[in-house]
């Protein structure tokens, strides 16, 4: 069942559980996801990044949404982090939801640009991401992100939100995006989130987890965090047993190639659904409940 974001997270924003936006830039890593998914009943967000379908190309988009369109699951195709041009092709393309992130530029400038691509989307039903406050960085990021944390002020927010009719908002409340280096002991603020929930109505977006313990990610969701990106945690999985299976010279064909890679992400997506409260969550989704 294929939706945009707007619907798919009012549900979860209602029953207060956070959607996991697993980042899928292969059809091996698609259909892991969607098979462990659909095993626990969970609600998913398909996130590709504009770098990753430069990558695949178009065609790829179209195996998703068949994907989607043939699950009984809750299904958004989203593009993750990205820009005018990008969003044009998306949007013809058919995704069902897209990210324009212009948190780096100065604040009206955001609110004119996310604005500008509300205009465009909206009457396509296609929702719109928008990101305020900037998310850090680590070594191999791809995804964008600043060297220094901007918090989100929830008084900018409120404004954000409210000018450019944005579906959701991305919030910066102290993550990073990548694998964190050894040393580097994030911490979310966690009274910032609930303070920026209080004032504003749409669904919150929690980007550059995967350092962050699982005790404060719990936390954030029970705080109202909504959607939840997962890119680096399930790819390191996949490819790290990857390696391994490739030391076998003998094994070259991909049916032999790439099943330990994808159970190893399966676990992690498995424990991403669980920590966020997102399984069992196909229930919800009765036509009375989006209406």
């Amino acid at each position: 069942m294929l939706l945009n974001m707007k619907d798919l997270l009012a549900i979860a924003n209602q029953h207060n559980f956070a959607v996991p936006a697993f980042n899928i830039g292969t059809g091996q890593i698609l259909n892991g996801v969607m098979d462990k998914c659909e095993k626990l009943k969970a609600p998913v967000i398909l996130a590709i990044h504009p770098s990753e379908l430069e990558f695949q190309g178009d065609s790829f988009l179209k195996m998703c949404i068949d994907r989607a369109a043939r699950s009984l699951l809750p299904v958004c195709i989203h593009l993750d982090h990205s820009e005018w041009g990008p969003i044009v092709r998306a949007i013809r393309a058919g995704f069902t939801s897209v990210m324009i992130d212009a948190s780096s530029l100065p604040f009206e400038e955001n609110i004119a640009i996310t604005k500008r691509v509300c205009e465009l989307a909206h009457p396509l039903g296609v929702s719109v991401e928008g990101e305020l406050g900037t998310i850090g960085t680590t070594d191999g990021d791809t995804e964008g992100g600043t060297d220094d944390i901007i918090y989100t002020k929830p008084e900018d927010a409120v404004r954000f939100v409210e000018e450019t009719g944005c579906d959701t908002l991305a919030v910066a409340i102290g993550t990073a995006h990548g694998i964190y280096p050894a040393g580097m002991k994030p911490e979310l603020k966690q009274e910032l989130l609930s303070e920026i929930k209080s004032k504003v109505s749409v669904p919150l977006v929690l980007h550059g987890g995967s350092g962050n313990k699982d005790s404060e990610i719990a936390e954030a969701v029970k705080r109202g965090i909504n959607k939840i990106n997962i890119s680096s945690d399930i790819k390191d999985a996949f490819y790290q047993e990857l390696r391994k299976t490739l030391q076998d010279p003998r094994i070259r064909e991909p049916f032999d190639l790439y099943p330990a890679s994808v159970k190893a992400m399966g676990e992690v997506v498995e424990h991403k659904v669980k920590l966020f409260n997102d399984d069992d969550k196909v229930k919800h989704y009765s036509l009375n409940e989006m209406l």
